[in-house]
């Protein structure tokens, strides 16, 4: 621990052992009679001033601030009453004195205010950690191959960049030249290196972690990656939770309502049912002590910044505590289907050729055909197809509109389409029964079979939807644009609930107010969405849920909660971490009170059985076993 203490840390730590150090000797000297003479009693209470105030002093300082600037109802307040009234007992003969519980009370506040301070900055240190991703420059190659180091926000998109092994990747871009390994746990949570090369896509705040890569930028620092996430981070303190800004209205009322108590107790209970006046003065320093609200004020924060900082270790990005503990009570979710539950991508997932037909010859025939095609349907084959496109081998290629499209490839005349051409050609071909887009392929008017294109799901997507079950979410619903056939078929394959289909972006924003009424009263739902169309209806749902990988820059910035590894059963993740937060936010609160409380009315006048000493547990030890619970939020149990 002593390593990571802050200077001001490690001064106040000493300023505590050398308090403690001298209130051990004086109870040393005091339990051997040292101050049994005729003016023991004033040197006693001389000797326990000295650690009183060496541990102290700034605490009184901060009460009499408060006090001449007339904001004095905090914490300091409570307890330089509470020592001054301890030592102030010496006053009344009748009274046993209590200066070594008043210096104790200090000396053990101090020290749960400086594990208060550790704790908080361990935690806000462990997410800096994670989110250490800013990269400090960039490399640009000069005329003669040396590079110089530049500072990123000098970079302009288009500008070329080198990414040397063991790097940060400084800006969004892609890759020019060059192969390598990226590791990219600090955005995604994924421990798997992730491979690029010529073409690929590269974000921000990875590490190279192999070979030398050049990469031609495709936005400015102040729009990449790593920038809106730092934002997002930064941000997210400020979006408090319900139960958060209920503990700090609590705090502001509740501190003059405990002072006032007090007084009751030290001036009504010997007036109204003839009590000691020592013992009610006692009495009421007790309560003071106890009623310390710093458990409540600090383990709650706390418990939300370490939900935050576990999710953001995952690759999970809550934009602040309020949406935790919004996901926490998700009661229905509804998903965007492409790019959310499927790739997004169109992909070849089946060849029928017909009996005697070569699979590999039709796909080249297909291929050679939608050789000028650049549409998404014509890429996926061209994609499929593993041998050369010769293009001296294909002529007289026509686009039949709605229909595919006509080809000479080889001397031999290619049909490509769909149900429509093959009728209109008088070409008798079969139908299929794969879900996707079937494209038919004829040669010199002979049916040779068909290709199957369609959006494959995400490998995780069936897991993410148990997932969500098992944690309690009672309903997972698909709202999408695809044909009915598709919905019911990929919602069939993941054990989706309910499935609306052929949906505008408004008619998702009608489905989700839908859905919204049919939650319970503390129930919420939850959207999931990934593309431009979705920010609506991420604006509108309790909670909105993004890909921040390949989402949109609308969705990610409508959306509460960003997931940067695109994978749907991070969402059951993320919400067992909201619950277990909460779980620890309200044990802390119950136990904390319920503590104070009980030994509140131990300390009563008439029952009279708490102590000082009872009074420190019942607040530092109470604070201090609130925040080690409060630090569990940091660990995820996946």
């Amino acid at each position: 621990m002593a390593s990571s203490l802050t200077k001001k840390q490690r001064k106040t730590r000493n300023r505590i052992a050398v308090a403690l150090g001298i209130f051990l000797l004086l109870e040393i000297a005091s339990h051997l009679g040292a101050f049994d003479g005729p003016y023991g009693l004033w040197i006693e209470f001389a000797c326990f001033l000295v650690p009183y105030l060496i541990a102290g002093y700034d605490v009184l300082a901060k009460a009499w601030h408060g006090i001449v600037h007339r904001q004095p109802f905090d914490e300091n307040l409570l307890m330089s009453i509470a020592t001054i009234g301890a030592f102030a007992l010496v006053f009344f003969p009748e009274a046993e004195p209590h200066m070594a519980e008043g210096a104790a009370v200090m000396l053990f506040y101090q020290v749960g205010e400086l594990f208060e301070s550790y704790a908080v900055g361990k935690t806000r240190k462990s997410i800096a950690a994670m989110m250490d991703i800013a990269p400090d420059y960039a490399n640009i190659a000069g005329p003669d191959g040396t590079l110089e180091q530049v500072d990123p926000y000098d970079i302009k998109p288009g500008d070329e960049i080198v990414i040397k092994p063991g790097e940060r990747v400084p800006l969004d871009g892609v890759v020019v030249s060059g192969k390598s390994q990226l590791d990219t746990s600090a955005l995604t949570g994924e421990s798997v290196p992730c491979v690029v090369e010529e073409g690929v896509e590269v974000v921000s705040g990875c590490i190279n972690m192999t070979g030398l890569i050049t990469v031609r930028v495709s936005r400015p620092f102040g729009e990449s990656t790593v920038s809106r996430i730092l934002e997002l981070v930064e941000n997210a303190s400020e979006k408090k939770a319900r139960t958060e800004n209920f503990i700090t209205r609590f705090a502001r009322y509740y501190t003059p309502i405990v002072v006032g108590l007090a007084v009751l107790i030290a001036v009504v209970s010997p007036l109204a049912f003839g009590s000691n006046w020592s013992d009610s003065v006692r009495s009421a320093l007790i309560f003071l002590v106890v009623s310390c609200p710093c458990a409540l004020v600090i383990s709650v924060p706390l418990s939300f910044f370490g939900g935050i900082g576990a999710a953001s270790r995952a690759g999970i990005l809550v934009k602040g505590s309020s949406y935790l503990e919004t996901l926490a009570s998700t009661e229905a979710i509804a998903f965007d289907k492409t790019g959310t539950l499927t790739n997004g991508t169109f992909n070849v997932v089946a060849v029928h050729a017909e009996e005697n037909v070569d699979p590999d010859l039709l796909l080249s025939y297909a291929a050679h055909a939608e050789a000028y095609s650049d549409h998404p349907i014509a890429v996926s084959v061209k994609a499929k197809y593993s041998g050369t496109i010769d293009a001296e081998q294909i002529a007289e290629v026509q686009e039949l509109s709605g229909q595919g499209v006509s080809a000479q490839v080889k001397q031999h005349t290619v049909l490509v389409g769909n149900d429509k051409l093959m009728a209109a050609q008088g070409i008798p071909f079969h139908s299929c029964r794969l879900v996707g887009t079937i494209l038919h392929v004829a040669v010199d008017g002979e049916y040779v079979g068909h290709i199957v294109i369609a959006d494959v799901l995400k490998d995780d997507a069936a897991q993410a939807i148990r997932g969500l079950h098992e944690a309690g979410v009672k309903k997972a619903v698909m709202l999408t644009g695809d044909c009915e056939e598709v919905a019911q078929a990929v919602a069939k394959d993941l054990g989706i609930d309910e499935v609306y289909a052929q949906l505008m972006p408004q008619d998702k924003v009608s489905k989700v107010e839908e859905l919204l009424e049919a939650t319970s009263e503390r129930g919420k739902l939850a959207f999931v969405g990934d593309g431009i169309n979705d920010a609506p209806v991420l604006m509108r749902s309790d909670i909105g849920i993004a890909m921040g990988g390949m989402g949109s820059d609308a969705a990610i910035e409508a959306a509460d909660v960003v997931l940067m590894d695109d994978k749907p059963s991070s969402i059951a993740l993320a919400i067992r971490i909201a619950r277990k937060t909460m779980r620890i936010v309200w044990q802390n609160i119950i136990f904390a009170i319920g503590v104070k409380v009980v030994i509140m009315i131990l300390a009563l006048p008439f029952i009279g059985i708490a102590t000082m000493w009872l009074a420190v547990f019942g607040d530092v030890g109470v604070a201090c076993l609130a925040i080690l619970n409060a630090m569990r939020a940091l660990r995820i149990a996946k």
